[in-house]
This record gives C-alpha cells, structure tokens and sequence, in this order.
C-alpha cells in the first residue's frame, strides 16, 4: 500500500527555451489523493509543464525564469530527477518509452529502481499484475514485441513499481483503441481511491479525462485559460466547442482573440477574460 498522496502546487511558473516563452506565470495544484487533470492542444506548453515537474528541461535546453514548484510542502525546482523520484513521483512518459529488447517483467523492475526496501519489490510486481493482470502470461516475453495497448499497461505498471505518491501520465490516450483508454482511465482512478495516490493527467483526450479527473485545467498558448472542476469544465461551452468534438472555424477565430494577461477564467466564460 503506497503512502498517501503527496500534494502538489506550481505557483507563476515561467518556463522559456531561448528567448521563447513556453508557460508563462502558471498556476496548478495537485491536493494531496487528488485526481487533476490538464488539458490543451499540441503546443500548448503540456509537455513543457511535465518536464519543469520531472527535472528534465535542461535536457531540452529549457530554464525556469521564475515560479516555484512545491512537493509536500518541498521545493523540487532545480533537484535532479533521481532525487524528484525519490521524493515519490513517477512518471508514464508520452510514447510509453519501454525499453523494448527487454522482458516485460525486467521493464516492470526498472520502475523499483529507486527502493531499498527489496523484500518488497515482489509483493508490488504481484499488486502490479492482479491490476493487469493481461501482463501475467507476458512476463517473459519482449516488449517491442507487444500491443500497444499491452505496452501502456506495462507503462503504468512500471511506474507504478516505484510506489509513488504523485502518478503523472502524460497522453496516455495517445495512439490507443478507445475501450484499452477507457479501462487504463478506470485503473487510474482505482489506484486513486485505493492507494490514495495523487494523479495528474496530462491529456488531449478531453472527454475522457474530464470524466474521471476531480479538477481540471486549460492551458492554451503557454497559459491557464480556465481552470475549475471537472463538471464545471465538462459544462463550459467554450469547453465543448474546443475540446469535446468541437472546434474548427471557432477554435482559430478564438484563439485569435487579444486576451489581456493576469486574468483567468474558472469554469465559465467571463468578459474580457484571459489565460
């Protein structure tokens, strides 16, 4: 049984690559056991936001400017990434990023990599397996040679080693059979309610992920545009029309519009509002 969740807050978070600023003054809590979700298009700055969190924006030749990024109640801006996972966060990257010529079960074990605790790694691969338990018979099998579905299931599961008290999944929705979405989303929320893991979503898949997250955030161009509840976004007009099978014509014309900065808007459209 993990411990419980760990909350997470980015406060004015800056974030450029050169001169270009990618996120600009955002702000996002993860309450500890939460399940927050965070939305937007390709460019968003989702990817960028992950990789403030992680440790991994030098790798990119990315820098914060300014903000502050706090994991109960620690600062973790600027700490290597061995030590961000050691301080419980684990991460399922964008593209799954297994290590293909390995077996399933050597790919679920790098996930413990950080535990001291090796009496305990069996008894997590045996929780791992009762939650996909598809994975079982797949075990001494090479994972460049499994489904894509049964990949993102080893992805999770990898994570999922570490025992971490903050789970990120980043676009776990991306190139995946809708029903293999949908039961990984309910696992998610499994692993919420049960272990009190803190979740946060990373997602394209609006719909989806408004539908099992707790809150939810926008981010359009760098910036929180709305942020709120999951049903207040999953009710927001402008959330269905750009997010929820809508779009086209009335995406670029809005995206077109002069927002003025330092203004946000919280489930509903409000005049003069901004990211």
């Amino acid at each position: 049984m993990n411990a419980r969740g760990l909350d997470l807050t980015i406060e004015g978070l800056t974030v450029v690559y050169g001169g270009v600023t990618a996120l600009d003054d955002v702000r996002i809590a993860v309450p500890s056991g939460g399940f927050v979700t965070v939305l937007g298009a390709n460019g968003a700055g989702k990817t960028t936001l992950v990789r403030s969190i992680t440790g991994l924006l030098y790798l990119h030749k990315g820098r914060v400017r300014r903000g502050s990024i706090v994991l109960g109640g620690e600062s973790i801006l600027g700490r290597k990434t061995p030590d961000i996972v050691s301080a419980g966060v684990a991460q399922v990257p964008e593209g799954r990023k297994l290590f293909p010529n390995l077996t399933v079960k050597e790919n679920l074990l790098c996930g413990a990599a950080s535990r001291s605790d090796l009496s305990g790694i069996d008894d997590s691969l045996d929780q791992n397996l009762d939650l996909f338990p598809q994975l079982r018979p797949l075990l001494s099998q090479t994972a460049g040679l499994l489904s894509g579905g049964e990949q993102q299931m080893v992805a999770v599961g990898r994570a999922l080693m570490s025992q971490p008290s903050l789970l990120i999944c980043d676009e776990l929705s991306l190139g995946l059979a809708p029903k293999i979405v949908h039961r990984l989303f309910e696992l998610l929320t499994e692993i919420n309610e049960t272990r009190g893991t803190s979740i946060l979503v990373i997602e394209q898949n609006a719909s989806l992920a408004l539908e099992h997250a707790a809150d939810a955030y926008v981010l359009e161009l760098g910036r929180v545009l709305m942020e709120g509840s999951a049903a207040e976004l999953r009710g927001n007009p402008m959330v269905q029309e750009l997010y929820l099978g809508g779009g086209g014509e009335a995406h670029t014309s809005y995206a077109a519009i002069e927002r003025p900065r330092g203004e946000r808007r919280r489930g509903r459209k409000k005049p003069g509002g901004d990211s």
